[in-house]
């Protein structure tokens, strides 16, 4: 069970740190703000490669939303 626990918090953790930094680029770029999205897009992307190499998150579902997010961005990169 403490093994379990602790696996558990430090998954929350990590899922956590994914989905605030998936939330910054996501409001970044609903404001308009190019190079702060791009920032918080590079901060999105090792978050979820480091989840993706714990095994927190399955790669094919890192990719996904790394790609998600990357096309997102380059929508408002383009219209500047």
């Amino acid at each position: 069970m403490r093994v379990t626990a602790k696996k558990t918090l430090r998954n929350k953790v990590a899922n956590g740190v994914v989905k605030s930094a998936i939330k910054k680029t996501r409001e970044a770029v609903k404001a308009g703000k190019v190079d702060e999205a791009q920032e918080q897009l590079k901060k999105a992307i090792k978050a979820i490669d480091k989840a993706a190499q714990k095994k927190i998150v399955k790669k094919n579902t890192a990719a996904r939303k790394k790609s998600r997010l990357n096309s997102l961005v380059k929508t408002i990169a383009v219209k500047k």
